[in-house]
């Protein structure tokens, strides 16, 4: 009798649960604070998208690339975004896979200079030459200055490298302690607010492509293929969603800026959208699409590869193959139930 009472009752709970309710899955989700790729995290987590496809994400934040990447070798994340520059040193050190783009962020990674010497330097960047550059190394940043030197015809010994997180940077230009910056959005529209600083070179302008990645621990990937698609599901999820609902998208991005410790402008955060192009599941593919031999994706990471064995981070260049991977993207596309939730918001 007790056990027709427990099965009548486990019966009930069920048929009372919604529809689309799911286990709940643990997932280690590791980003920057206040940086423009994170916000489909965020998204996800203000609508309930992570929910939705019963993952329960436990977030890690990091200042840079650096320390992210290092943290994957004890475990403490499982996927996440980074800049591209740290991934490739990821994938040589520590088997972390690039499953993926998180932006285009070109032009939004720049040497920037004070506003009273714009001029000068622009018309003679050989004026660069013995000058401090306070940059963060081995991130996207320096890989755009050392693209913005050999364009400006200088060399890397041209210039003292000045290694600083990017907070650090923001605040010797705007206190008046530094001159010449390597920066990445949305600091670049902070110096320019409050230091009166100018953009004086891109990684698009000097030809550099600069992506973002998506990643995901190697071990991790092998062992929890279906949770690694269900997280790229969410995030492009997001920018779909973005893209639908640019009002709300925005007020959301002040709030998660603000959240991670920055105060930016409504007119930054225009910037932001209009400067840094995003990627929907069927572009994802394309890019990373090997029909025709090396990828889109392979030709910009090789790229971000050599300028690493350039300046001594790495012994050699790995072969993009070895740790890009569209074997995620292509679960989301082959589940129709992850595909529809990926590409709901998707004009057609």
């Amino acid at each position: 009798m007790i056990r027709k009472m427990i099965k009548f009752a486990l019966a009930a709970t069920l048929l009372a649960a919604p529809l689309g309710a799911k286990a709940q899955t643990a997932i280690g989700v590791s980003y920057q604070p206040s940086l423009y790729w994170g916000l489909p995290f965020y998204y996800a987590t203000v609508k309930g998208w992570w929910k939705d496809v019963g993952l329960n994400p436990n977030f890690s934040t990091f200042p840079a690339g650096a320390p992210q990447i290092a943290a994957s070798a004890a475990k403490s994340w499982d996927v996440g975004g980074v800049g591209s520059v740290p991934a490739v040193l990821g994938a040589v050190r520590f088997n972390v896979l690039t499953i993926g783009i998180t932006n285009d962020e070109s032009k939004a990674n720049a040497m920037m200079v004070r506003g009273d010497k714009y001029d000068a330097v622009k018309a003679d960047p050989k004026l660069l030459k013995g000058q401090r550059l306070l940059l963060t190394t081995n991130s996207t940043a320096d890989y755009a200055a050392r693209k913005c030197l050999t364009k400006f015809g200088l060399v890397q010994g041209d210039m003292q490298f000045v290694n600083l997180g990017q907070a650090q940077i923001v605040t010797a230009i705007t206190s008046n302690n530094g001159d010449y910056a390597g920066v990445w959005a949305p600091n670049t529209y902070t110096l320019q607010e409050r230091a009166n600083a100018k953009y004086l070179c891109s990684g698009a302008d000097a030809d550099a492509v600069v992506p973002g990645a998506l990643i995901v621990r190697g071990d991790y990937a092998k062992e929890h293929p279906d949770e690694v698609a269900k997280f790229l599901a969410v995030y492009l999820r997001g920018w779909a969603w973005a893209k639908a609902n640019p009002a709300e998208a925005r007020k959301l991005a002040l709030d998660f800026y603000k959240q991670g410790g920055l105060e930016t402008s409504a007119k930054a955060m225009d910037e932001e959208f209009a400067l840094r192009p995003t990627f929907s599941l069927d572009e994802q593919l394309k890019l990373m699409s090997r029909a025709n031999g090396e990828s889109t994706m392979d030709k910009w990471f090789s790229q971000i590869a050599k300028y690493l064995v350039e300046v001594g981070t790495v012994p050699s260049a790995p072969e993009a193959k070895t740790y890009i991977t569209d074997e995620f993207m292509k679960r989301v596309a082959a589940d129709p139930k992850l595909h529809a939730f990926a590409t709901e918001f998707v004009k057609k």
